[in-house]
């Protein structure tokens, strides 16, 4: 008797996420091939996917940046974020966090993640404006230090001390070749479903809320380090195709007698900010929010809720459970 007509049994769609890791640089190519093995076995299983690298903010006032397991930068962390910049652009204050060289010690005693954000100077990137997410390598801190006469931690203090919009983009995941070429490959495949998102869980550290937004501007309209994406196939991914996935088949196509979910946009108007800090959470909570220009308007389900980027106070959306 086939598995499929067994009494109770129906195969269940599983999904998990998958990014290009640094410690393993070929991690991602074997579980590509292996759910392409599975799918050809008649498993259901598909990689989830990131549209761009997966990084951390590090700046003044986010949960981390280079100099924060320093003593001396612990005791600024009691001030808000505005004193703490004004110390910070004290010179005698930059001398002495720049001459004071890191302990190995401290360092060896933290995770294997902070010991990076520490000491990876290759991997830190001034964010610019707009936002970059495909930097070069000659753009890290390490590079611009090297055709200086200044340290890597004088190059990211003088850069940080500048201001709270100031950040340094660190890729965690998804940049192992220093472009999106690897992302591109994953995202043409149809074996994955692009979705991935911090969901929250590190909000002064990570700001994922722009991915739909930079998909289009960067993969479909203004790439120029490789190969960009059709605007159909883009919108596809953010829409159809992850509606469908999850079972949600009256919605995402415009076609009558569907949820009228819809973004009315000025493509070329299309531009994404540098994020900012705030402390809107409860208890005063720290998060980084990312602006973008050239929505026109949002509906959900017919109804507007966002025009011209404003808020209209409609709530039309609901929970819903799955059957």
């Amino acid at each position: 008797m086939d598995d499929e007509a067994r009494p109770g049994y129906w195969p269940v769609p599983v999904w998990f996420l998958l990014t290009d890791r640094p410690t393993d640089k070929a991690r991602w190519k074997r579980l590509m091939d292996g759910v392409h093995k599975a799918r050809a076995a008649g498993a259901m299983v598909t990689a989830q996917v990131a549209g761009r690298p997966v990084g951390v903010l590090l700046g003044i006032d986010t949960a981390l940046n280079p100099f924060s397991i320093r003593p001396s930068y612990q005791e600024l962390l009691k001030l808000p974020a505005e004193e703490r910049i004004r110390r910070l652009q004290d010179p005698r204050c930059a001398r002495r966090f720049c001459r004071r060289h890191r302990r190995p010690k401290l360092i060896h005693r933290l995770s294997q993640f902070r010991q990076r954000i520490t000491t990876s100077w290759h991997r830190m990137f001034p964010m610019s404006d707009p936002p970059n997410y495909e930097p070069e390598a000659s753009e890290s801190i390490a590079a611009i230090a090297a055709r200086s006469n200044h340290s890597p931690d004088e190059i990211a203090y003088d850069y940080l001390a500048g201001g709270a919009e100031k950040f340094l983009f660190f890729p965690i995941v998804g940049y192992n070749e220093d472009n999106h070429d690897i992302i591109r490959t994953m995202l043409t495949d149809d074996a994955t479903i692009l979705g991935l998102s911090d969901g929250g869980a590190h909000c002064s550290s990570i700001v994922d809320a722009s991915v739909p937004s930079w998909m289009l501007i960067h993969w479909a309209r203004d790439r120029t380090r490789g190969e960009r994406l059709p605007l159909e196939l883009v919108v596809k991914r953010q829409t159809s195709e992850t509606a469908a996935f999850f079972g949600f088949h009256d919605r995402g196509v415009l076609a009558a007698g569907k949820k009228a979910d819809v973004n009315v946009i000025d493509y070329n108007a299309l531009r994404l900010h540098v994020p900012e800090v705030r402390y809107d959470l409860p208890k005063n909570g720290r998060r980084l929010v990312q602006r973008v220009d050239g929505y026109r308007a949002t509906l959900v389900a017919g109804t507007t809720t966002f025009e011209n980027g404003e808020y209209t106070g409609a709530t039309p959306g609901r929970l819903v459970r799955a059957g």
